[in-house]
């Protein structure tokens, strides 16, 4: 759309300039701020921002700018967009999924440039779409995926390019819901699990962004010959689930051509006694050349996973510097609560990572990995091991609720803790009462936001939410498809309901974001992120559970939503002070973003659930 509207406005003057020359004052545009062409900004996913009019002096004065509406336009069947999109911005326009449809925007004012409509059983994926700068006369194009369906759109019109796949689009057989990753002419999808699929299911492929044709496709479940075959025990591997890169997006290294793939864990998570080994590559980044897949190198955060702890994002890159020496570095989080600092060239811990031994499995025919890789220096950024002394108590939060969470351990039978990855409890068919509590819980700690990072600081955060989930193990029905399978109560986590809020049961904080120095490898700074008002006045400052990330800026800023006490707040990213927060009219379940608009002012977006709320100074 860049390209076509420079047309119209310049009167045709660029009609004979090849799209090349255009698109080459993009990286400017980027550089500058002006742009967030990406999910996180960067294809380094860092989701920083070098824009500054927006400052610690001047941010408790942003008032809103525009809102536009994220719900359906339909009158029959109207889709619900419980949107999680980080919009993108490239040239001067908007792009981003609502919930039946893709649309272009002005940045500046909210308006509708044009939209497209989405048909089919599948809604376009709610977290966003990417931009493809055209080559030799194609086109610039915005690429969406859709259920199993990778979609091309022109993006000055919105209509479907249909010399893409077939008549525009191409059919995945895998569906992916969130966002393509563009590096040059490569776009790059992962795989979500559906219900009853056979395997390949978890593999990143990538396609070409001229025609959609196959580029190559990465086996995250090793076949015979390849590396990492023999961690899968006999035949285990034959039609294994999971294993999948499910992440909202990817990141590369563009200097060294490395793509990063976040691999999840097996299906049955639970359960794995029919597959003994560390079982590679779930539960693993794996870096691979963007061009044609090759195998880089990988690192397992979790050996043979029982908890669906998987890295639920791809890692940031950045550099440390140290002793005068620039190391190329990435961070990627796990769901279990850990950062890993890795030297993204080669997948070494630039950090020291150990392995610490755990608790052995009860259950028959388990065979838990004796031990698993933790970070010496980085502490765990969420809660990981629990005692009853942390019970929340009246002092703590109020008597109703410290008296629910009692009466919610006691019905809970005898609970077992014993520190990161717990097992899960065995109950013999009719017998016993065990119940294992997991910290953290099956969401985790650290979620699908990912890492932000501050290059000029050198931090790195981390946002972490704080809710156990209670499960145990026990034997399934004849002619199950395996022997044991995970149960729980209902509902499964550990909290209680409170008014209309879920309140957990452990001594807050229950959120928390944390600045970890990338130089040192330790914590800088963590504070509480989230309110719970029904709470007695000097006791609301619990923090709130969440799964979204911050936005950076370099005017030592940090824009965060994430929560459920639905609020967008901003931070100094020097000490996690809040030094302004406004209300949103639903939860802003998204990672936010920033941009230079044409009239000159930096402009915040977030999404609040069904509608995109634009901030400025006034």
């Amino acid at each position: 759309m860049r390209y076509s509207r420079r047309l119209i406005l310049l009167g045709g003057l660029l009609a004979s300039l090849p799209l090349a020359s255009v698109w080459a004052q993009a990286p400017d545009a980027i550089s500058s701020g002006a742009e967030w062409p990406h999910y996180r900004g960067n294809l380094s996913g860092t989701g920083y921002s070098p824009l500054t009019q927006i400052n610690a002096s001047n941010v408790d004065s942003l008032t809103e700018a525009w809102t536009y509406s994220l719900l359906s336009t339909a009158s029959e069947n109207p889709r619900q967009p419980n949107s999680q999109v980080t919009p993108i911005v490239v040239d001067g326009i908007m792009y981003l999924p609502a919930a039946d449809r893709v649309i272009a925007l002005d940045p500046v004012t909210g308006q509708e440039l044009w939209s497209h409509n989405v048909t089919g059983s599948s809604a376009a994926s709610r977290r966003g779409v990417s931009y493809w700068p055209g080559e030799n006369g194609t086109p610039a194009r915005i690429l969406y995926t859709a259920g199993r369906r990778l979609v091309a759109l022109d993006a000055a019109s919105g209509e479907l390019a249909t010399d893409f796949g077939q008549s525009g689009e191409i059919d995945l057989l895998i569906p992916y819901n969130s966002v393509p990753m563009i590096f040059e002419n490569t776009v790059v999808i992962g795989a979500n699990t559906p219900q009853g699929a056979a395997g390949g299911i978890g593999n990143a492929r990538a396609f070409d962004a001229r025609n959609g044709e196959k580029v190559w496709e990465f086996n995250s479940v090793p076949q015979p010959g390849e590396l990492g075959h023999d961690t899968w025990e006999g035949d285990s591997w034959i039609g294994r689930l999971g294993a999948n890169a499910w992440p909202f997006y990817f990141t590369v290294d563009e200097q060294r051509g490395l793509l990063y793939i976040p691999l999840a864990s097996p299906i049955p998570f639970a359960y794995g006694g029919d597959r003994a080994g560390t079982n590679l590559f779930a539960n693993s980044l794996v870096a691979v050349d963007i061009r044609n897949g090759d195998y880089a190198w990988h690192f397992q955060t979790i050996h043979h996973d029982l908890w669906d702890h998987d890295p639920p994002a791809p890692p940031a890159l950045f550099d440390i510097e140290q002793n005068g020496v620039s190391i190329p570095a990435l961070g990627v989080t796990t769901k279990s609560g850990y950062l890993y600092i890795l030297n993204r060239e080669t997948g070494e811990p630039i950090y020291e990572v150990e392995e610490r031994a755990m608790p052995a499995s009860e259950v028959p025919g388990e065979q838990t990995w004796p031990t698993q890789p933790i970070p010496v220096l980085t502490p765990a950024l969420a809660r990981v091991s629990y005692e009853l002394s942390d019970l929340v108590t009246a002092a703590d939060t109020s008597a109703e609720h410290a008296t629910a969470c009692a009466e919610l351990v006691a019905s809970r039978g005898e609970i077992v803790n014993d520190g990161p990855f717990t097992p899960w409890a065995y109950r013999p068919q009719g017998q016993g009462n065990k119940t294992t509590l997991l910290f953290p819980g099956l969401t985790g700690g650290p979620n699908w936001g990912g890492v932000s990072v501050d290059p000029d600081s050198g931090y790195l955060f981390v946002f972490s939410g704080d809710v156990g989930s209670f499960g145990w193990m026990e034997e399934t029905e004849d002619g199950a498809d395996f022997p044991l399978q995970r149960k729980g109560p209902q509902p499964g986590n550990f909290d209680v309901q409170i008014g209309d809020m879920r309140l957990p049961c452990q001594k807050p904080p229950w959120g928390t974001l944390s600045a970890i120095d990338s130089s040192t490898g330790k914590l800088a700074w963590q504070q509480p992120i989230g309110v719970t008002e029904l709470l007695p006045a000097g006791k609301q400052n619990t923090g709130r559970p969440g799964r979204a990330a911050a936005l950076v800026t370099a005017s030592n800023l940090l824009f965060i939503a994430a929560t459920d006490d639905n609020r967008l707040r901003a931070l100094s990213s020097t000490n996690g002070e809040q030094l302004w927060e406004t209300s949103l009219p639903n939860r802003g379940n998204a990672n936010p973003m920033t941009y230079r608009g044409s009239d000159g002012n930096q402009y915040v977006v977030i999404s609040a659930t069904d509608t995109l709320m634009s901030y400025r100074l006034p």
